[in-house]
């Protein structure tokens, strides 16, 4: 299995950038998405996580600097990092930008170098691990390359989506995902299922993990989601 690619949405008013943006990212083997504007891009949202948000400040109708401001106020989208891709290079418009809430800062013109670089840092903040081929979580081994799962030495039998489901818990641990979070990143945006599909997977790792005592490691949070943590409540 292949890991989860790392989804970007671009939301910028000048179609030229998009492009360039776009191009950067699919050389670099990272999906993205367009918004035009402040609307196009919470209609995205409404049914795509993205793993981070290019955001220009210089929009019409909502600037960036104040639709960062919402999208960290949104429980929903808060915890999704943003970088503030703008002409306005002054000092205290960094300062602004960072102040608010975003992850990095660059001005255009950009070098697609530096864009690049500064994406993957970002990147690895959020998922660390969501490249590495063997990864170990308290005692449970995730290893891509020979497409299994282990507890100890003691693989576990699991189908194809169950899998899946784990291996991505696995390697984005301490992080609460609302279930439609978790269609879009395991399942795929172009696959027809219902929120409980999640939660009857869910039950079926519980199952899975239980001989080990390790089942509540998948937590639910009330309201929220799932949330998968080496710390046992």
């Amino acid at each position: 299995m292949s890991a989860v690619r790392s989804k970007v949405l671009i939301v910028d008013d000048e179609s030229a950038i998009r492009d360039t943006v776009c191009l950067i990212l699919a050389n670099a083997g990272i999906e993205s998405l367009e918004a035009s504007s402040v609307h196009e891009a919470q209609g995205l949202l409404r049914d795509i996580t993205p793993n981070l948000i290019l955001l220009d400040w210089m929009l019409k109708g909502v600037s960036g600097l104040e639709y960062l401001r919402l999208l960290k106020k949104d429980e929903a989208t808060r915890t999704i990092p943003v970088i503030m891709l703008t002409a306005k290079g002054e000092e205290g418009d960094k300062v602004s930008g960072l102040e608010q809430g975003a992850e990095d800062y660059i001005t255009k013109p950009f070098s697609a170098k530096e864009l690049l670089a500064r994406i993957r840092v970002a990147l690895r903040r959020v998922e660390p691990l969501a490249t590495e081929e063997v990864v170990v979580l308290d005692t449970l081994v995730l290893n891509r390359a020979q497409h299994t799962i282990r507890v100890g030495q003691q693989p576990l039998r699991c189908s194809s989506m169950e899998y899946r489901l784990l291996g991505f818990f696995i390697t984005h641990p301490d992080r609460v995902y609302h279930r439609d979070q978790l269609l879009d990143l395991v399942w795929g945006r172009n696959v027809h299922v219902g929120d409980r599909t999640v939660d009857v997977h869910v039950r079926a790792l519980r199952k899975l993990l239980e001989p080990f005592g390790k089942d509540g490691m998948l937590q639910t949070v009330r309201g929220a989601g799932y949330m998968f943590s080496a710390s046992l409540p």
